[in-house]
């Protein structure tokens, strides 16, 4: 089938200052789409050519193609940048142009949608709830009544060559850090990842402005995406911090993969929906003193067998996110939606 694709990101390594943690699994997802034979029109920008300067085989259109579905990566009001005119400057065209294919497919058209709410920023009082041919999805797994489970997807070729006694291996310098942005995060970080800065050399990559109150974190700004596997292959543990609107449903960010895939521990806070679904027990914590704990422990059994067991234990839970699935779970929703609109 013709699927088309509206994503607001990059397919390949982008550019420093973007927040797209999309570009883990969006090519991905992309390649194995076109694989299984289906025709993949990209509706936004090509960022990656206009922005990052790369040229990359897939084919974007700027109007309205005929597709058969409409996937949308879903995109929501960011004052003062998506929310002004077109041409002012720093403005993106990502929320007109979203709303342009929602009014020309979904709404006129009838075409079949699937909404990806990879943030969960749709409105529970959005009319395209109620429409007969839209499906909403999250990446968590215990989405609220009305709203379809659909996980972030990790790539099976990853999975398939990570090995638990290679990467217990790896000399990792640092005891600790985080990779990611600061967004809604505060909180969490507080309460589980502070604790643990103030007693083992640690690094926080990623975009964080309010940081004063933790004058002992060592923050160093945001890092290239290509560099982010180096990051968590350089450190023993990391911490799973999630929005609180993340924890509640079960919802994780691709920051699990990248950290398990390197050998990277995701000590997981208990306060996640379903944290057993994501890691084993034994990184679950409740407090910023069991995470020191953990890093502690951790660092008496790294290398060791002991090491190797944990990591494959970490890798085993991503087995029910392979991309494969994912894929196969995606086109089950589209086939019902084509069944229950009756579209051609």
């Amino acid at each position: 089938m013709r699927i088309g694709l509206s994503f607001w990101g990059f397919l390949g390594s982008g550019v420093l200052d973007t927040p797209d943690g999309g570009r883990f699994w969006r090519r991905p997802i992309v390649d194995e789409l076109l694989a299984l034979g289906h025709d993949v029109v990209l509706l936004q920008n090509d960022r990656d050519r206009l922005e990052a300067g790369d040229v990359l085989p897939y084919r974007w259109h700027s109007g309205l193609p005929p597709v058969d579905v409409l996937f949308c990566e879903w995109r929501w009001p960011l004052p003062g940048r998506n929310t002004t005119p077109c041409g002012t400057e720093g403005h993106t065209c990502d929320l007109h142009r979203q709303t342009d294919l929602l009014v020309h497919y979904t709404i006129t058209s009838g075409t079949p949608t699937v909404i990806w709410d990879t943030d969960r920023q749709l409105p529970a009082d959005s009319p395209l709830h109620d429409r007969g041919n839209v499906i909403v999805c999250e990446p968590g797994l215990a989405p609220p009544a009305g709203i379809t489970s659909l996980v972030h997807p990790v790539p099976d070729k990853l999975l398939d060559d990570a090995g638990p006694e290679a990467l217990a291996a790896v000399h990792r310098s640092l005891p600790l850090i985080y990779v990611g942005n600061q967004y809604n995060r505060d909180e969490e970080f507080d309460a589980f990842f502070a604790p643990a800065a103030a007693r083992f050399p640690h690094r926080v990559a990623g975009k964080w402005t309010q940081i004063e109150r933790w004058p002992h974190v060592n923050f160093t700004g945001r890092c290239p995406f290509p560099e982010v596997q180096h990051l968590h292959r350089a450190a023993l543990a990391t911490v799973l911090l999630n929005p609180a609107r993340y924890s509640r449903v079960g919802h994780v960010s691709q920051r699990l993969f990248e950290a398990a895939l390197a050998g990277c521990l995701p000590i997981t806070p208990d306060v996640i929906a379903g944290a057993e679904v994501f890691t084993p027990p034994v990184l679950h914590v409740r407090d910023g003193c069991e995470v020191i704990d953990r890093v502690e422990w951790a660092l008496g059994i790294a290398g060791s067998k002991e090491h190797a067991d944990l990591i494959g234990a970490c890798l085993s839970h991503l087995e029910p996110f392979r991309l494969s699935a994912w894929t196969a779970r995606l086109i089950q929703l589209i086939e019902s939606l084509i069944h229950t609109t009756g579209a051609a």
